[in-house]
């Protein structure tokens, strides 16, 4: 497999993965974007923790879609993070009508 061969695949991949998420979004209520993944979840409970003067953030998702293309299965019903950065986590905006 050449390194061109290599990239097209990984593009095809990602490509899809974008598809899947298009066509998913609209399933979720939250955006949550760590350091290392990007997540879709209906339901999200954050908590600050602190140990020995390091703050963290342990973050619980349920009902999720994770980002990742290695993922064979990106649709988890419980998602537990442990993040020592900031979390954004965004409500989703519902919509009205759906077009197709």
């Amino acid at each position: 497999m050449s390194a061109e061969d290599l990239e097209n695949y990984e593009t095809e991949l990602e490509l899809d993965l974008y598809r899947e998420y298009r066509d998913v979004v609209g399933l979720f209520a939250y955006v949550v974007e760590t350091e290392r993944r990007f997540y879709l979840a209906n339901h999200v409970d954050v908590q600050a923790r602190h140990d020995g003067g390091e703050v963290f953030f342990e973050l619980t998702l349920t009902d999720a879609w994770v980002w990742d293309v290695y993922r064979s299965a990106r649709f988890v019903k419980s998602v537990r993070v442990v993040t020592f950065k900031d979390v954004n986590i965004e409500e989703l905006a519902k919509r009205e009508i759906e077009v197709p």
